[in-house]
């Protein structure tokens, strides 16, 4: 898409510089390009952000009214660190409420079995029916029943009364924090983001048509916008299984294997994958790819003296706006990317290099 901007752009101020009527053959203006190897120029870059590979969301596992917050954006925290609480009344009037069930249900057990006691020796001594020590005994059991279930009901109390207090789980930089002191907030909302600094990575998106020339484990260099002069090394650890709904695009993981502390956090960051293809391919324009007689593929491009020769090419693969050649172009031949559809064999030309060049993958 970008090639076919900046194809548009020049084509526009090539009309407007020019003259009216048709050009003379000796100042025919074309745009061209230029076959490089792939090793000096051939890079897809796309822009992304410096992320961490663990991200952990901290959320209360109960709703309430958030009465102390005890970190700010960028604080260093550790594991099992208390960062905020809860206003815990709620919660502990609940939890006195479930222990004097569990103190009842003691009480009734233990009624339960001296009379399912005493109804077993009255049945001893044939005072009672049998009938009678089984309604006990029945009593007995539904008394232990009830007590396991004021126990559980204490423990899930106690358990409420914990979780009022939001501890870190690891060790980590908080890179979110959207709520403050006083707000009541809902089991599950986000309080606070704490990513390890340790493990970063940049987080793109590739356009489908491009998402299958990469592969996990193929390496990247990566640069941050705030230290242009560093390039880092990385190495694609992970492509999402489908495409965002959206924007239909795939997003991409780098993990940068020597990360410092320039690159921060949130930081924006450029990442360049070598464009990968078939030993010798050349990735052109597709406006610089024409079908000629019998359906035979051709590109137009600039001889040693200035003409116009027609050139036939093998065509690889098409992705959005590139044709990927099998073979028909060498390093340092140029080639026509706009007026190509105005040009006949031997027709004198006014070359007009383009600043994006043609890319030879020599390295595959």
């Amino acid at each position: 898409m970008k090639n076919e901007v900046l194809a548009l752009g020049i084509a526009i101020a090539l009309v407007a510089c020019s003259k009216p009527g048709t050009p003379t053959e000796d100042s025919r203006p074309v745009v061209v390009q230029t076959v490089k190897s792939g090793v000096e120029s051939g890079l897809f870059v796309y822009s992304g952000e410096v992320r961490s590979r663990y991200e952990t969301d901290l959320s209360f596992r109960i709703g309430g009214k958030l009465i102390e917050r005890r970190i700010n954006l960028g604080d260093t925290v550790h594991k099992g660190q208390v960062l905020a609480r809860l206003d815990p009344q709620d919660v502990r009037l609940s939890a006195s409420a479930s222990a004097a069930q569990v103190a009842a249900a003691q009480a009734d057990l233990a009624l339960a079995k001296a009379e399912y006691e005493r109804a077993q020796n009255l049945f001893a001594q044939k005072f009672v029916s049998g009938s009678a020590v089984d309604a006990r005994r029945t009593q007995y059991e539904a008394a232990q029943a009830k007590l396991h279930q004021a126990q559980a009901q204490n423990t899930a109390s106690d358990n409420q009364v914990a979780y009022a207090t939001l501890v870190a789980d690891r060790d980590g930089v908080v890179t979110a924090l959207p709520v403050e002191s006083g707000q009541v907030v809902a089991a599950g909302q986000l309080v606070a983001r704490v990513a390890d600094p340790a493990y970063r990575e940049v987080l793109t998106w590739i356009p489908e048509g491009r998402a299958q020339l990469f592969k996990p484990g193929q390496t990247a260099m990566v640069q941050v916008w705030g230290a242009p002069d560093k390039t880092y090394q990385g190495v694609l650890r992970e492509i999402a299984a489908s495409a965002d709904t959206t924007t239909r695009t795939y997003a991409f993981r780098v993990a940068v294997t020597a990360p410092d502390e320039r690159m921060r956090l949130g930081a924006t960051a450029a990442v360049g994958f070598a464009q990968n293809g078939v030993a010798g391919s050349v990735r052109i324009p597709l406006a610089a790819v024409l079908q000629g007689e019998g359906g035979q593929t051709r590109v137009w491009i600039i001889a040693a003296d200035g003409t116009a020769q027609a050139r036939a090419v093998s065509v690889e693969s098409y992705h959005d706006d590139v044709a990927v050649l099998r073979s028909g172009l060498a390093l340092g031949e140029r080639v026509v990317t706009v007026g190509a559809h105005t040009l006949s064999a031997g027709l004198k030309v006014k070359p007009i290099e383009q600043t994006a060049p043609v890319v030879l993958d020599a390295a595959r």
